[in-house]
């Protein structure tokens, strides 16, 4: 290959990261190995990643463990154009190209980003993503309104733990690191009979986290402390039926003692606070082939979960305020969802117009109940009841040509109740689906074309309702908010070359979005200042454009390079906001609209990147290094703070023993400054007497540099 194709990296790390993507095609290291290929199971019909016509990030056992991570958002970073917000112990919230949601208070908030483990939709439950003996996790981008519809309009995040093993085995792992932490987790699995398998997985996680709370004098007031375990059941009943059963248990008792007034890692507050989550779920899956026309696939889950969430809402103690000024806040959240997935799927014997054309077709129905108490004092009911139907075609126009269309109707009902005498109930027709032509240009390549569609619900503005009954500002067109909607057009290629050493996806999209629910606020002015009331509304248009690459290359036996790119635009259009605070122009009294049409969106940073390498310094001896980073991004619609660009350095070493191995790991190794969360206080909204009250902004860190050991023993 003519080396002046390739590019010659220098210091800037978004450059570097490119470069090394396409550097990767100029190694001609000869390699007898080939990249591991992968199997996307979360569409209608299993197919490898490079066989799947949409923009999705595959993570599997051996990347999650080489992370580290014991919870998704340790993972998100390694997919293009994924953000998270914290504002908790952990990034409760996902953004997949600029849409998503990034708190939840009050009101129920109809999620833009789902979630499903082991087919339990864990959607707004972050807490419950961990990654315990995970097979792989599937980040798929873009609105997914034909196979899981509401709750999806942005993308989705479907993880699937392992199966139980023909063989029998046990694992044990453990793993102690700065800031007290440790962990300790355990895996069995095996046959019990001819037709019954098992697989058992427990874990116990703790640290004291990264803040001292100089005024209690501790080290734990942020903490993590999580129990999750796991069971599978695998019955073959006959030689056409299978079933699978899973039984899920979380108990997290977290801290949150997050906010400083000089943004710092020491904290001043004398009630921290917690964030805490205990889930009993179980779900139940079937595959029938007993017809020669179509096979059965189905899944019953159930979930119930209480969680609790609160926080010192004055970041201090009694007496740092003049006026002794204190306040805390808390939110107690019951949910219990139940959801049923039935499914057809053609098989050769029942292919339509000729034998050219496979079908699926199912039905989905799901309920969830949402019950909310927050300081004793207010407390809700959200009740929803969805039922879809949905249906996909792909349609052989030649040998190499194929379309593929998909089509879901959903029926959703809502109904929300509170103590304050508000009611309200929505009732809704709603529908997405796809359009995508893909084509093999050679056995190695993929070219594929798509249009697709998906929406998000509307719903009704408690909160706003019951404001109502004392600022006369407020009127009645703001008690309701209608579905947003959103086209997605989406060009890419995937490849599999270099005998199967590299292995690539490249994907370029435009998005458009149409009464995109948008935050905004009503003054209510009296002697005592200026409060707000915050609703939704669909004030706004949107549109988003952006590019995803990712890059696997297996250079030779010892080296293999891998990066993900992505670059973002995602804007506004024709949105004047009632909420914005501008640090140049305070309120004084007077609340002036702000144009924000052409701005970013926020939680949406322009590019992102992650790259790196494993080399096999010996047969048994490992290191991986690791570059990701991303650029700043504002923290909300709703003020000017934004995040600092940053650059993070990781790096592993691992000895693989012949049934046991060791790991010396570190993270954020030039220990850079990491904003996850940030907020802006007006001069009506100050929060530090030391300066006078005056305007600034507050952030949330994350993690700093940090470092341990792990190792795992196989019986």
């Amino acid at each position: 290959m003519n080396s002046s194709l390739c590019f010659n990296t220098r210091t800037k790390p978004l450059a570097g990261a490119i470069g090394l993507a396409s550097a990767l095609v100029c190694t001609s290291v000869a390699a007898d190995t080939g990249v591991e290929e992968v199997v996307v199971i979360s569409q209608l019909r299993a197919t490898t990643q490079l066989d799947t016509p949409t923009s999705v990030s595959v993570l599997n056992t051996d990347t999650i463990e080489a992370r580290g991570a014991t919870n998704i958002e340790q993972l998100l970073n390694l997919a293009p154009n994924v953000n998270f917000a914290s504002g908790a112990s952990r990034g409760r919230f996902v953004q997949i190209r600029g849409i998503g949601e990034r708190s939840q208070f009050i009101d129920p908030v109809n999620p833009s980003v789902g979630l499903i483990v082991d087919g339990i939709d864990f959607t707004g439950l972050g807490l419950a993503a961990s990654t315990l003996d995970m097979q792989q996790v599937e980040i798929l981008r873009g609105p997914q309104g034909t196979v899981y519809g509401a709750n999806a309009l942005a993308g989705l995040i479907n993880m699937t733990s392992n199966a139980p093993t023909a063989e029998n085995f046990a694992t044990v792992s453990a793993e102690a690191a700065r800031y007290g932490s440790h962990t300790l987790s355990a895996v069995t699995s095996g046959p019990l009979s001819e037709q019954l398998g098992y697989r058992f997985a427990v874990q116990q996680q703790q640290s004291d986290g990264y803040v001292h709370n100089r005024f209690l004098d501790r080290d734990n007031t942020n903490n993590i402390n999580e129990t999750v375990a796991r069971g599978k059941l695998q019955y073959q009943a006959g030689d056409d039926l299978q079933l699978d059963f899973t039984l899920f248990y979380l108990d997290a008792d977290n801290g949150y003692d997050a906010f400083t007034l000089d943004n710092s890692r020491n904290t001043l507050s004398d009630r921290p606070g917690h964030d805490r989550q205990q889930t009993l779920a179980g779900a139940v899956s079937a595959l029938w082939t007993g017809h020669d026309l179509f096979t059965v696939k189905s899944v019953v889950s159930a979930a119930t979960s209480d969680t609790e969430y609160g926080y010192d809402e004055d970041w201090v103690h009694v007496g740092f305020h003049p006026d002794e000024y204190v306040s805390t806040d808390n939110y107690l959240r019951d949910r219990d969802n139940l959801s049923v997935d039935l499914r057809l799927v053609s098989t050769d014997g029942s292919r339509l117009f000729g034998g050219s054309t496979s079908w699926a077709a199912g039905i989905y129905l799901r309920t969830e109940e949402e019950g909310l108490e927050r300081n004793a004092s207010f407390s809700s009911q959200f009740d929803t009841d969805n039922a879809a139907i949905y249906g996909q075609l792909n349609t052989a126009l030649s040998e190499r040509l194929e379309l593929i269309t998909g089509l879901r109707v959903e029926q959703r009902r809502a109904d929300y109740r509170d103590s304050l005498l508000v009611a309200n109930n929505t009732d809704e027709t709603l529908w997405g689906g796809n359009l995508t032509l893909q084509f093999a240009l050679d056995e190695y390549t993929l070219l594929y074309g798509t249009v697709s569609r998906g929406y998000k619900a509307g719903g009704v503005n408690g909160r706003i309702i019951s404001a109502s009954a004392t600022n006369p500002a407020i009127g009645s067109d703001t008690f309701l908010f209608d579905t947003e909607h959103m086209l997605n057009y989406e060009l890419g290629v995937k490849g599999n070359w270099l005998e199967n050493r590299l292995k690539a996806q490249l994907a370029a999209f435009f998005q458009d979005r149409s009464d995109v629910q948008a935050k905004q606020s009503i003054a209510n002015i009296t002697s005592d200042g200026i409060s707000f009331d915050d609703y939704l509304a669909n004030a706004a248009g949107g549109r988003t454009t952006g590019v995803e690459a990712e890059v696997n290359f297996q250079a030779s036996d010892a080296l293999r390079l891998f990066a993900t790119v992505g670059w973002l635009n995602a804007e506004f259009e024709d949105f004047i906001s009632s909420a914005h605070v501008d640090a140049r122009n305070d309120y004084t009294g007077e609340v002036t609209p702000i144009p924000l049409g052409g701005r970013d969106v926020a939680h949406a940073p322009n590019y992102q990147f992650f790259t790196g390498a494993e080399f096999a310094l010996t047969q048994n001896l490992v290191a991986r290094v690791e570059l990701e980073g991303k650029d700043d991004f504002y923290f909300s619609n709703s003020h000017n703070e934004k995040s600092t660009a940053y650059e993070l350095v990781n790096a592993r070493l691992t000895y693989q023993g012949d049934n046991w191995d060791i790991s010396l790991w570190g993270r954020n190794l030039t220990d850079e400054e990491v904003y996850t969360r940030g907020f802006y206080f007006s001069n009506q909204f100050g929060n530090n007497p030391a300066n006078g009250y005056a305007p600034e902004g507050y952030y949330q860190l994350g993690e700093p540099r940090t470092a341990g050991i792990s190792g795992s023993y196989t019986f």
